[in-house]
């Protein structure tokens, strides 16, 4: 059974999820900004052996505290190829997209999704219906495409290919902002509506 840690970190108050298998104590850690200390302490408390460190993008609210979470728990860092060039930081491990890892004997499947950077992914667990989704999608709206390697239309194919083909009682735990229901973002979040809607990119 997974059970999920959430840390909120920074003035732009980004999420570190530390998903965690109760029975045999694995976790991964995911988008480590800022809060060494908490998220080590966290680790700690619920006695947990870090499997490790997944960063959804480059961007520092998400991978800021990396290295620092990776030497602590003499854990690998995964990013996606496309945001190599963006980051300065560790990388021990380079996904391509399709990959899947395991947490406690579950698959986590890696879907690349990029849009908001050309690296984004998610991180999904079919079994939990949960997908972590970085800044790709929020509960009421969308990863900005305006940033450096950001696409529009590359958003639009990660959302039509990707994240719409997520059931209804899947659960999204993303960046920033609250965990939401894909029931909940299809009725609430008007830009996801948006931009599924629309012909082209």
């Amino acid at each position: 059974m997974i059970r999920i840690e959430r840390i909120i970190g920074g003035n732009l108050e980004a999420n570190c999820w530390i998903p965690h298998h109760g029975e045999k104590s694995e976790a991964f850690i995911i988008d480590p900004g800022f809060l060494l200390k908490q998220y080590s302490a966290a680790c700690r408390r619920l006695k947990l052996t870090v499997r490790g460190v997944l960063l959804t993008h480059h961007h520092y609210d998400h991978s800021g505290r990396a290295d620092a979470v990776a030497r602590e728990f003499d854990a690998p860092v995964y990013m996606h190829r496309g945001d190599l060039p963006y980051y300065k930081g560790r990388v021990d491990i380079v996904l391509e997209g399709g990959e899947t890892l395991y947490l406690g004997g579950e698959p986590v499947r890696v879907a690349h999704t990029p849009g908001h950077t050309p690296g984004g992914v998610c991180f999904v667990l079919p079994e939990s219906k949960v997908a972590f989704t970085g800044d790709t999608i929020f509960n009421v709206d969308l990863g900005r495409t305006d940033l450096d390697g950001g696409s529009e239309a590359d958003m639009h194919h990660s959302l039509v290919s990707i994240v719409d083909t997520w059931a209804n009682d899947v659960t999204i735990y993303p960046g920033h902002g609250d965990p939401a229901t894909m029931k909940y973002v299809r009725a609430v979040n008007r830009e996801f509506a948006e931009m599924i809607s629309c012909a082209g990119g």
